[in-house]
């Protein structure tokens, strides 16, 4: 049998735009479902995964995902590269063990060991699930609970340090839509409080892997690897049954057997993306769908991934509410079909994120 053949850039585009939703939007997947489907939506500034959302449904109002908040179905939690994201309880339940051990080597990070260096873990552990037991708190509260109990440390990093370890979660209105930016007074639980259950103790690393490249797939290790945050992931794929391919670069892909590359010919709609959305951050190479110089300005540092708008397929620049104002900043100039489009999506946009009018600033 001859080998298959290299899959081409714009063919890796158009997949992962098909498998996010972002080349026609669902109409058949609910608010539940699509949360499932992508495991976790970044969720660092609470209003994000509700545009992440909106941008992939057909039909979205911001009450179907507070709704799933309250009601238990969707949790905000420390999970993938130790940053917080929405899954749903099941996600959660599933993603949490897998990816404990990177969240491990966080909380033994210079910063945190500043503060727990001394202590036992297991007290300060102890001490944690004590004080959360079946209450919430705000994380403000939590620290100087913790902070009282262990005198001289600085009660906001032991009660990260807690997060880090124990599995917590951030009840409403920690995750739900509001003001932009991050928040003060972030409400803390203990997960099995929350969900009324504990959490397996198992990983099940192989059924992540898969659920990850249903969502981002295909995909080399390394992507799996930089989107988990995990290393020596290959003795898990290698006894996984992937189909093998290759990209144009020789690089070896991985892939579900029942899945295959969507045309490299099909349109790419304009899309809106919010900040920190993982389609641009689920792979080691990110030239898929954001070029390197790009990059550097949705990414300049501090850990910031800027909201986005795709042309065909790509990043093609930068969008922000300003007040009642939602500006856009091309990076290019955008031929006349393309900006027509840009104009109608951004005429959809504006209702959903507050804003009464926009202003493209040339490129």
């Amino acid at each position: 049998m001859s080998p298959e053949p290299a899959l081409s850039r714009r063919t890796l585009n158009r997949t992962l735009l098909q498998r996010q939703h972002l080349l026609t939007r669902s109409t058949d997947l609910s608010a539940l479902q699509m949360t499932e489907h992508l495991l976790a939506l970044q969720s660092q500034e609470p209003n994000w995964p509700y545009v992440g959302l909106w941008t992939r449904l057909a039909e979205f109002t911001h009450a179907d995902l507070t709704g799933l908040l309250a009601d238990r179905s969707v949790v905000r939690s420390t999970l993938i590269r130790g940053t917080q994201h929405l899954a749903t309880a099941e996600v959660f339940a599933l993603l949490r063990p897998v990816v404990q051990p990177v969240l491990d080597r966080s909380a033994r990070s210079p910063y945190f060991t500043a503060q727990t260096d001394g202590l036992d873990l297991a007290d300060l552990l102890a001490a944690g699930a004590e004080l959360l037991a079946g209450r919430t708190l705000s994380r403000r509260e939590y620290g100087t609970l913790l902070a009282a109990r262990f005198p001289g440390r600085k009660g906001s990093i032991l009660a990260g340090a807690v997060e880090l370890r124990t599995p917590l979660v951030h009840p409403n209105p920690g995750g739900t839509w509001g003001g932009w930016g991050t928040r003060p007074g972030m409400p803390v639980a203990r997960a099995e409080d929350w969900l009324g259950r504990p959490l397996p103790a198992e990983a099940r690393p192989d059924e992540v892997i898969a659920r990850y490249l249903a969502a981002f797939g295909p995909a080399t290790v390394k992507d799996v690897q930089a989107w988990s945050g995990l290393t020596r992931l290959r003795e898990v794929t290698d006894r996984m049954d992937l189909r093998r391919l290759r990209d144009e670069e020789g690089r070896d892909l991985l892939d579900l057997p029942h899945l295959r590359p969507a045309d490299p010919g099909r349109p790419a709609p304009v899309r809106f993306l919010p900040a920190f959305d993982n389609v641009l951050l689920a792979h080691a190479d990110r030239t898929r769908i954001i070029t390197d110089a790009d990059r550097k300005l949705v990414m300049p540092g501090g850990a910031m991934v800027r909201p986005t708008f795709l042309v065909d397929g790509f990043v093609h620049g930068l969008w922000a509410v300003r007040g009642t104002e939602l500006l856009l900043q091309p990076f290019r100039p955008l031929p006349d079909e393309a900006g027509a489009e840009l104009v109608a999506e951004t005429e959809r946009l504006l209702p959903f994120v507050g804003a009464h009018r926009f202003r493209i600033e040339p490129a």
